[in-house]
């Protein structure tokens, strides 16, 4: 990547430009244009110019997804200064082991924030504290950014170590915008409902209407998916872009009631595993509309994706010991490896050495990445770059921790996550593959396998409490003939983050095994 002048909101200033008069972006009963929320955008980097925000600071943003968000995000961005964003459901203490590794100058929120500030001392230390209200009479002076300046900041999912922030410089936003645009395909009279932040900005850039979700991310199962219905219909959404468990929960509703929104067109679902069952689901509820799943990363988003129709069709899942999810065909711009899978560093001084580790096809190794839009660094955490990074020169792999093949076709096959297979008595087991199989049973709502003592134990939250019986231990026992044990748990642990897989570290910790 050269290092020309560029900023990743040229794409939103040309939009709006463009159809100033376009509603940008609809939150409730509030929506503002494309040619307000660009007014707005230059007061609110006027206003942080202010309060002392050079290009270069790092401000950490503590604003829901809403309009608000974007008109901060945007103005940041417009004056070089560095977008820091946590999770929502992020710990007190995790806070501020984030904070430390960020090493922000200010930080910008609500009143909820600044009654969390009296508790956290890297808050605290802070020297600029941003109010999400400012004076838009003010002037802003330009900036000018290149290509290599971190335009944002995100902490990966983790809730041990040092953590992860990955770090986006504008053009390495351009090339994963330019990725996912053409996996989306979005078009500027589309009205788009994205769960995902990031596709809402790439909808300012593409000049294209906007629909934020009453969804909280953080509080998954307030979800009221009528409401959502009733939004789509409402304001005529043509794509819907969110994970598998807000897709799933809207679909539901969808099928009970024997309906569908007709407008909607397309429908995008990523960032967990969608099995079968579901994509059933979904192609029943949304009879009409294209419904593609894309399987990525943080790092690395998009990797392949692959139509649910299609998806539904295949049988490679079920392959005896060679079974996999499909996710498709690699994206263009995606270079993708199957290496020997291994918990240690990997370092190789040339495309010989890297070539040596991989795997034959059909193979089952950890998936590797590389890209224009694979990120390459993290903010000060030389470990994680030494973990998920091979360096090759100027070339960058990186380690997803996924699991998988490539079939004669070419296509990619998920296996789960590399610490989650299990070598039993001469064999790999995928637990990934057994949790389709398990949810193909009527009676189970979630369920996965985990080697507790050298015994190999499902464990499985039904979805009622009568379902743990006799007839079901029978079917199991057919399914898994290598099954030892049966444990029940109420609730399955879930990751964070999208609300949709199994988050094997809690699991343990509620078992007791760690």
């Amino acid at each position: 990547m050269t290092n020309q002048p560029y900023n990743i909101v040229d794409l939103f200033t040309e939009a709006a430009y463009k159809n100033p008069d376009r509603t940008a972006i609809i939150e409730g009963e509030k929506q503002i244009s494309f040619g307000e929320l660009d007014r707005r955008i230059t007061a609110t980097a006027a206003y942080f110019q202010s309060k002392g925000i050079q290009k270069g600071d790092r401000v950490l943003v503590f604003v829901p997804m809403s309009i608000d968000l974007y008109r901060i995000v945007l103005a940041l961005f417009r004056m070089g200064a560095t977008a820091v964003f946590l999770d929502e459901w992020v710990s007190r203490e995790r806070l501020n082991v984030c904070c430390k590794v960020a090493q922000c100058r200010a930080w910008i929120g609500g009143w909820k924030v600044h009654s969390l500030s009296f508790l956290s001392k890297e808050l605290r230390s802070m020297p600029i504290k941003l109010k999400l209200s400012y004076d838009q009479s003010l002037v802003f002076e330009p900036v000018i950014t290149h290509e290599t300046d971190t335009a944002l900041i995100t902490f990966t999912t983790g809730s041990t170590g040092t953590p992860k922030a990955a770090k986006r410089t504008h053009g390495f936003l351009r090339e994963q915008f330019a990725a996912l645009i053409e996996t989306i395909q979005p078009e500027e009279n589309d009205v788009d409902m994205p769960v995902l932040p990031i596709v809402l900005m790439i909808n300012l850039g593409i000049g294209c209407t906007s629909v934020i979700a009453p969804y909280k991310s953080s509080k998954p199962n307030t979800l009221k998916p009528q409401l959502i219905i009733d939004l789509l219909k409402q304001h005529n959404v043509t794509r819907l872009v969110a994970s598998p468990y807000f897709v799933k929960r809207v679909a539901e509703t969808l099928v009970q009631q024997q309906t569908t929104v007709l407008g909607l067109t397309k429908v995008f679902t990523g960032g967990a595993p969608v099995f079968p069952k579901e994509a059933a689901l979904y192609k029943q509820a949304f009879p009409h509309a294209l419904v593609e799943i894309v399987y990525g990363s943080t790092e690395s988003e998009p990797i392949s994706s692959i139509d649910a129709t299609e998806f539904t069709r295949s049988d490679d899942w079920s392959v005896g010991q060679l079974g996999g999810l499909p996710v498709g065909i690699p994206y263009h711009g995606t270079a993708v490896k199957i290496i020997r899978i291994s918990d240690e560093p990997i370092a190789c001084n040339s495309p010989e050495e890297l070539q040596a580790l991989e795997q034959q096809p059909q193979q089952i190794g950890e998936i590797i990445v590389s890209g224009n839009h694979v990120l390459r660094e993290y903010i000060n955490n030389e470990d994680a770059l030494l973990r998920n990074k091979i360096f090759i020169d100027e070339e960058c792999w990186h380690r997803t921790g996924d699991s998988g093949f490539f079939d004669s076709n070419g296509q990619l096959l998920l296996t789960g996550r590399c610490a989650t297979l299990i070598e039993h008595n001469g064999l790999v087991i995928a637990t990934f593959i057994v949790e389709n199989e398990l949810q193909l049973l009527e009676e189970v709502e979630m369920a996965t396998l985990l080697k507790i003592n050298d015994k190999i134990v499902a464990i499985v939250e039904f979805k009622s409490t009568g379902d743990n019986n006799e007839s079901f231990h029978q079917k199991l026992k057919t399914k898994l003939p290598f099954l030892d044990e049966l444990r029940q748990i109420r609730r399955m642990p879930r990751d964070p983050r999208h609300h949709s897989k199994v988050d094997y570290g809690k699991l343990k910790e509620v078992l007791g095994e760690i």
